[in-house]
């Protein structure tokens, strides 16, 4: 029976009873919590309080793994670190819980561990839930903590992102054994020099683990250092409302823009530097331009970086909205611009001026642009709008530089685009009408009827018009031409003239460094002789000492040698005589042992002889008793004094069997009980 409990059953686990609790927002509901590798439920304790509560994982059977037994032992001592209580893990094992896993299959293998209160950071991000700064400083500290103690330790969670990150100081159930602000759950996967390779690895959640160098799974001792470092920035930023807005959704960070140069990006890095400073953002600027794990920074750089950040210099420094309506600002004439270059675009005589745009260097400015562009129309695809998505992607590819990677992506995106846009619509259209019956043919028909029998006039004044605009298109074009060589000449005189004086101070600095660097030359060269004269002066009397301690050391080792043999020949003698001594007194004791041994086996003679004599007597008298008895008719008497001689005699019969005429009285005995009309004869 698979295990679906409801809302107060009972389960008893190891002799403890536990009740399962109620979902908080769902009554009627079993409080679960389903994730990648299992359902975690909640159990409280039925003679305790929610304080005791436990979590139950029940993993789905991919994950019902029997080395977790062995891999949670080795777990057990790092349930003291902070941020690790639920390393601290009983997993229901055959052997000890075989009624119930019995009777629900679905717990073979399921761990109980500490039940951890409170939000997880997901939950904070997905509600855009706003800290302090003070929260904030608190968050990232504790999980730079947590993860330095665990990098100490040569430990990797392995799966570090939002959903795996609590936060117990949010929960509503104060707790006053709370030892850390964060607690790691899901750690199934972790690494360590004692722990298995998981059959199945795991790459890390969204948002998190999309790191360049990840393909085949994470498992190492540096898994949590790029996931760490995008938590701990997003911990610290999420003090700026600015950062909070511009949040992706159950991450602050799109999965397709990790290690890019996304707007995200930049601003996060601008909010860590404006308000935590530089060295945080240098740490997290490192982590997201490493090219593998091991360059990423370590948690107890973080730690360091964190220790002397200053919240009331963050609480001073958020954005302001002046400064927020600026950006906006820019980002609108940035799309001004392109408005402006796509129109231009698209005329006959611009096609020079779009070849020398798209071929020349981007600027800073024009380079946002682009990037901003790109990332809205991937949005736009997202959210399944081709049509918008199809038109930032023409407004971008005036901006790109020709033949490079971006180009070559935006072009397959808008042919992607057409050709979807297309096909919907040939599949969607009804079958057209002819064009003699359309509403628009007839339309034009009357307006056309009009024009010719009243607008003569009216169509020769617009062809004038038209003309004249014309003439004065060309015109302008001309006068904006000559305007344009005249000053690309001037230009061009102006950077022959900037490169000859570059020539003539290139040339005259390289004649001064000529000159400098002979004279250096000729001061190292001198240096080097009196160098040299030095080291032979110290050479000679290096040598000299050398000579000296030579022999003093001759000495000593000839006076240590004497002395030595000395003192080995009187431990020798020493040893002779602790050996002769324990020698001795082995031999004495041995001889005791054997005299002793000796009158103890015939004291056991003796004492056997004594016995084995007063033996015989007894059978004698037993046999008297028994042949009195039956003389006297008393045949149960003489029965039981018959046992009695039988089961003395039995105890030492082969002595017995040789003493007089104990072995016949036996005969009697014998034939008497098993025929108690057997008269027994006078012996």
């Amino acid at each position: 029976m698979s295990f679906q409990p409801n809302p107060g059953d009972e389960v008893v686990i190891n002799d403890i009873a536990y009740t399962i609790g109620q979902h908080p927002a769902a009554p009627g509901l079993a409080y679960a919590q389903a994730g990648r590798q299992g359902i975690v439920y909640q159990l409280i304790p039925r003679d305790g309080s929610v304080y005791g509560a436990k979590a139950l994982k029940v993993f789905f059977p991919k994950f019902r793994i029997p080395a977790m037994v062995y891999q949670s032992e080795h777990m057990e001592p790092y349930s003291e670190l902070p941020g690790l209580q639920v390393c601290r893990r009983e997993v229901l094992t055959p052997e000890r819980n075989g009624a119930l896993i019995g009777e629900h299959p679905d717990l073979l293998y399921a761990v109980l561990m500490p039940w951890v209160q409170g939000l997880t950071w997901f939950d904070v991000i997905s509600d855009q839930k706003q800290l302090t700064s003070e929260e904030s400083l608190r968050l990232a500290r504790a999980l730079a903590g947590t993860g330095s103690a665990m990098e100490q330790r040569g430990l990797a969670h392995c799966d570090m992102s939002a959903p795996n990150v609590m936060i117990p100081f949010f929960s509503e159930v104060q707790n006053s054994e709370l030892t850390s602000a964060v607690e790691l759950v899901d750690v199934e996967q972790m690494y360590g020099s004692k722990m298995d390779r998981p059959d199945a690895l795991l790459a890390g959640s969204p948002g998190y683990a999309a790191h360049r160098t990840v393909h085949s799974g994470l498992w190492s001792s540096y898994a949590d250092r790029f996931a760490g470092a995008v938590i701990i920035a997003e911990m610290l930023c999420w003090s700026d409302p600015v950062i909070v807005e511009k949040a992706w959704g159950e991450s602050y960070f799109d999965q397709h823009e990790m290690q890019t140069s996304s707007e995200r990006y930049f601003a996060m890095r601008s909010s860590l530097e404006k308000r935590w400073g530089s060295k945080l953002s240098d740490l997290f600027i490192r982590a997201w331009e490493s090219h593998d794990l091991s360059s990423c920074p370590t948690f107890g750089e973080w730690y360091i970086a964190l220790a002397s950040a200053d919240t009331e210099q963050a609480d001073a420094l958020l954005a302001s909205p002046v400064e927020m309506q600026e950006d906006a600002e820019h980002l609108s004439e940035a799309h001004s611009h392109m408005g402006t270059a796509r129109n231009a675009a698209q005329s006959d005589n611009d096609g020079e001026t779009t070849a020398d745009l798209s071929g020349a260097k981007q600027a800073p400015e024009q380079e946002a642009v682009v990037n901003r562009l790109f990332l809205q129309a991937r949005a736009l695809e997202d959210e399944h709008k081709p049509a918008a998505a199809l038109e930032v992607y023409r407004s971008l590819y005036h901006f790109i530089p020709s033949n490079s990677a971006m180009q070559m992506e935006v072009e397959a995106a808008i042919k992607e685009l057409e050709e979807r846009i297309h096909g919907n619509k040939e599949s969607t259209e009804p079958v057209p009408i002819p064009f003699y019956r359309s509403k628009k043919f007839m339309i034009s028909s009357a307006v056309i009827i009009v024009l010719l029998v009243g607008g003569v006039p009216t169509v020769k004044i617009l062809a004038d018009q038209a003309e004249v605009k014309q003439q004065e298109a060309t015109r302008l074009a001309e006068a904006k031409a000559a305007e344009q060589a005249a000053a690309a000449k001037l230009q061009q005189e102006e950077h022959d003239k900037q490169k000859a004086d570059e020539a003539a101070k290139l040339k005259a600095e390289e004649q001064k460094k000529l000159a400098q660097a002979k004279q250096e030359e000729a001061e190292a060269k001198k240096k080097e002789e009196e160098r040299k004269a030095l080291q032979e002066k110290y050479d000679k009397q290096a040598k000299y000492e050398a000579l000296l301690a030579k022999q003093e050391q001759q000495q000593k080792e000839a006076a240590r040698k004497a002395l030595q043999e000395k003192y080995d020949q009187q431990a020798k003698y020493e040893a002779y005589l602790v050996w002769k001594k324990e020698n001795d007194a082995k031999i004495a004791k041995q001889k005791a042992e054997a005299e002793a041994k000796r009158k103890q086996e015939l004291a056991q003679k003796e004492a056997l002889k004594k016995k084995r004599a007063q033996n015989v007597v007894t059978l004698i008298a037993h046999y008297n008793k028994a042949y009195n008895a039956q003389k006297g008719r008393k045949t149960d008497n003489a029965l039981s004094y018959a046992r009695d001689f039988k089961n003395l005699y039995n105890t030492d019969a082969s002595y017995f069997k040789g003493v007089g005429k104990v072995a016949a009285r036996m005969s009697a005995i014998n034939k008497f009980l098993g025929n108690s009309k057997y008269v027994l004869p006078d012996l």
